[in-house]
């Protein structure tokens, strides 16, 4: 079992910057594909970003790329997902997910977060 716990939501104004964690406990972190999807009401939960075991690969949703950062500290058991330039559009609850292998599906992924609500004004 793995638990993750999100933080760093909040309310911020267009063009702002939030830095979003999860932290983890359980089994080891460091063996697990990790990654943040979100999903907005009604609408279905969408894959963000992701980043693999030892931080050599990251991968981005073409709505975020260039806008987002994720990362990951395996000694300190958690994954970080930096946001700027913040659109209206963003607005969601946040979660982030641990899994065996790389895949932008949720399906493929064992265990989530409660989720963190990011909303961003106009």
């Amino acid at each position: 079992q793995v638990q993750l716990v999100e933080s760093g939501g909040g309310l911020v104004q267009a063009g702002g910057s939030l830095r979003l964690s999860c932290a983890a406990s359980g089994r080891t972190f460091s063996g697990y594909f990790m990654a943040w999807f979100r999903q907005a009401p009604g609408k279905e939960r969408a894959f963000v970003a992701a980043v693999n075991q030892d931080s050599t690969g990251t991968y981005y949703a073409h709505s975020v790329k260039g806008r987002f950062t994720i990362s990951r500290d395996n000694a300190k058991n958690t994954v970080y997902l930096q946001m700027n330039s913040l659109k209206p559009e963003d607005t969601a609850v946040y979660y982030c997910a641990a899994g065996p292998r790389a895949s932008a599906s949720w399906l493929e992924y064992d265990y989530w977060g409660q989720g963190t609500q990011v909303t961003v004004s106009s």
